[in-house]
């Protein structure tokens, strides 16, 4: 159980941190020189320390080889530099034409990957992960997907066994902590709820949550929750906000292509299409109001963005502090495309 004691373990983060999905080439493969110039881009335009997010799972391992090879490159000081690796997958050869462990996303990749939660697994993406960062050691640590991990089970029992190994992954990290080779431990998932499952028994010093708050998707359980981790002193980073770029354009929603004139797509894609015009109407950019609507969101420090394009970098980093009009909100909910109740957290957001 956790701690009534514990004080997290806080960093002073930036607006955005960059995440580092497009260096495992996810939906393109990029070439090794724009990898490095995205890279490049980050550390040009930040002020204050790097912080990178990536994971074995990206491009099974290659988005953390090739950050690693980056920062080398560039005669980036370890000091001045943190990264959070969330851990979980580790890197295996490849057996089959395509990537076994997310079909269909990742490009031109030469290794599998497969989940290994359990104490001596997290060990070991720990150590492979720093391998493959080419000497540059990760603060931050979390086990990847609990979610996803959990989703296997077929029955109670087989639930209460996977949950376990969960444990023991944090039981892992701990150690690390504890030993001084990593400053804070966190959670990375999807789903929120098995965030907040891990929370009732782990102490964290940072939670990721990925495609849940976003302009599209608020629920009121996710808030409350939101809120309990701010009042311990949690720092949140809110993650693929853009919904895997299917908010600001693209064709993916949540790792899923959209096609839309399919039936069950028809309200998504009428969202869409609604909220652009909006924003349209008030000279904004979609990707803007995706990111402040999600960084208003209680607790969050961070949004995570990614990018396969180095000159939307700086970019990126001035969405941080766009300021977005509160008669945009007002309408917003008036053409109910969020939900006024989010508002409830930010009194001082509207009039």
């Amino acid at each position: 159980m956790p701690d009534k004691n514990f004080t997290p373990y806080t960093f002073d983060m930036p607006p955005v941190v960059f995440g580092t999905s497009g260096l495992g080439n996810l939906f393109v493969a990029l070439p090794d020189e724009i990898k490095q110039e995205i890279v490049k881009e980050c550390i040009t335009h930040t002020n204050g320390k790097l912080i990178f997010d990536s994971a074995g799972k990206y491009g099974a391992g290659l988005a953390l080889e090739s950050l690693g090879k980056c920062l080398k490159a560039l005669n980036v000081d370890p000091e001045d530099v943190i990264i959070s690796n969330k851990l979980g997958w580790v890197r295996t050869e490849l057996k089959t034409p395509e990537p076994t462990f997310e079909p269909d996303v990742w490009r031109d990749l030469k290794y599998d990957a497969e989940q290994h939660i359990s104490y001596d697994g997290i060990l070991e993406c720990f150590e492979q992960g720093n391998e493959l960062l080419n000497g540059y050691i990760p603060q931050m640590v979390s086990v990847h997907d609990p979610d996803e991990y959990l989703a296997k089970a077929q029955s109670a029992d087989e639930d209460a066994k996977l949950y376990n190994d969960i444990l023991e992954a944090y039981r892992a990290l701990a150690t690390l902590k504890r030993d001084g080779k990593v400053k804070a431990i966190g959670v990375g998932a999807k789903d929120w709820r098995s965030i907040a499952r891990v929370y009732n028994d782990v102490d964290l010093d940072w939670v990721m949550i990925a495609n849940s708050m976003t302009i599209k998707s608020h629920l009121r359980p996710l808030l409350d929750f939101m809120k309990k981790l701010e009042d311990d002193g949690v720092q949140i980073i809110n993650s693929a906000v853009f919904h895997s770029g299917y908010l600001i354009g693209g064709d993916y929603f949540d790792y899923k292509l959209i096609a839309a004139d399919e039936p069950q797509n028809k309200a998504l894609v009428k969202w869409r299409e609604d909220f652009f015009k909006l924003c349209a109407k008030f000279n904004i950019k979609p990707a803007e109001a995706c990111v402040q609507f999600a960084l208003m969101a209680p607790g969050v420090k961070s949004i995570a963005l990614s990018t396969t394009n180095p000159k939307r970098v700086k970019d990126n980093i001035a969405m941080g502090g766009v300021s977005v009009p509160k008669a945009f909100w007002n309408e917003m909910i008036s053409q109910e495309l969020i939900d006024k109740k989010y508002f409830e957290f930010n009194t001082n957001t509207l009039s």
